[in-house]
């Protein structure tokens, strides 16, 4: 007669050495040395699974969190062989980012990042470009907002020697996941200039000194859909005459609107400009 497996020991010290090595995921700096990052949340480690990246192990506090969407996705990570590590309900909120405690964190697999490696239809393709977003909910945002408009990718340029983080454990929870599924890449300002370049995407800024209003301008055809950072916006590297600057118009006492909501009316009218073509 078979026995049945015995379930791991709950985790209870801070100090297990398992613990504390993913609770060190939460600094950049960890994340980079060792090629991984905290997922935090139901759906996001099952975003996480559709997308194919390779989870290491899953942190679950048993009976706090009881629903069958966490039962599902703890039951799909076992059955790839991913352990699954029981821990109290205040190591797993260490553990967790922010307030929406969903009853699991999974240590995963960073995937790839470069320009390089992402790949675009052959067909008019929309990509969102970020120079320099300082905050990581913010790039969280705009790529929930680049998945929900069907945009093909979503790049983070930098014009500094420290690149963005898309995973940052703020960023992944603003994102609901969608860090994963959407295809996502990394690079210095002028190397993403000169990659939308090579593949013929017209790229169309949008500045507060923009002379076409958003409306007006075309954003069909294959199109890269640039915004800058919350306080400076863009650099002047997006000026010239192969770039169109476009402006949002502001009708009350701000300048300007959160990178967020901008990215997202950019990204939703040109894909009414697109549906309304087809």
């Amino acid at each position: 007669m078979m026995r049945e497996q015995a379930s791991p020991p709950t985790l209870t010290s801070t100090a297990n050495p398992r613990f504390r090595a993913a609770l060190s995921l939460r600094d950049r700096r960890e994340r980079a040395r060792h090629g991984r990052l905290l997922v935090d949340g139901v759906r996001e480690v099952a975003r996480a699974l559709d997308a194919g990246v390779a989870l290491v192990e899953v942190f679950v506090a048993p009976g706090t969190f009881p629903e069958p969407a966490l039962d599902a996705v703890v039951a799909r990570a076992a059955g790839l062989g991913v352990p699954v590590v029981p821990v109290t309900a205040d190591l797993l909120t260490r553990l967790a980012y922010g307030e929406r405690a969903s009853g699991i964190v999974a240590v995963a697999t960073a995937p790839a990042t470069s320009l390089e490696a992402l790949r675009l239809p052959a067909v008019a393709p929309i990509v969102g470009v970020l120079e320099d977003v300082e905050k990581p909910g913010n790039l969280g945002a705009v790529c929930r907002s680049a998945d929900g408009a069907g945009l093909d990718a979503l790049i983070a340029a930098s014009t500094t020697a420290v690149p963005a983080d898309p995973w940052n454990p703020n960023a992944v929870r603003a994102s609901l996941g969608t860090v994963f599924t959407l295809p996502l890449a990394v690079g210095s300002t002028a190397n993403v200039l000169a990659w939308l370049r090579d593949r013929g995407l017209r790229a169309v800024a949008a500045r507060v000194d923009g002379s076409v209003p958003y409306t007006e301008a075309d954003l069909r055809g294959p199109v890269a859909l640039v915004l800058g950072s919350e306080a400076t916006g863009l650099t002047d590297a997006w000026s010239g005459a192969d770039l169109t600057a476009v402006r949002l118009p502001m009708r009350g006492r701000a300048d300007s609107l959160n990178v967020a909501a901008a990215a997202a009316v950019l990204f939703y009218e040109a894909r009414r400009q697109r549906d309304a073509g087809a």
